[in-house]
């Protein structure tokens, strides 16, 4: 069975940093891509972030471009996020995920097809 859970939020200042963590079981990181998304209160979900199967490439998406990185523990099963320079709008629940990359038409979507439950980062301003 696929099983993810994200951890690691928490309370953070504007400017700071925080690492998440991603700790998945039924699988291995060869089966499936992960990703990380957020859903903030009142608002859509946003795609944060997505390895690509084909070419180990990541997406970020355009609000964390630059401020965000993953990276992976292959033995450990585990994902990371690492976040800097924190903005009050990323505050939000983070979860990760499997993640795939589709096309339709003209439009690239990450689709998220497992997650667990999540976490919850606040950043005060």
């Amino acid at each position: 069975e696929v099983q993810l859970q994200a951890f690691g939020g928490g309370l953070v200042q504007a400017g700071g940093s925080l690492r998440l963590s991603c700790a998945a079981s039924g699988f291995t990181f060869d089966d499936y891509a992960i990703g990380w998304f957020r859903q903030a209160p009142g608002k859509e979900r946003e795609g944060v972030s997505c390895i690509s199967s084909t070419d180990g490439s990541t997406y970020y998406a355009d609000s964390v471009k630059g401020r965000f990185a993953t990276s992976s523990d292959n033995a450990k099963n585990t994902e990371y996020l690492q976040m800097n320079s924190l903005k009050p709008e990323d505050t939000a629940v983070y979860y990760c995920g499997t993640c795939r990359r589709e096309v339709y038409g003209t439009d690239v979507v990450y689709e998220y097809d497992h997650w667990g439950q999540g976490t919850l980062v606040t950043v005060s301003s």
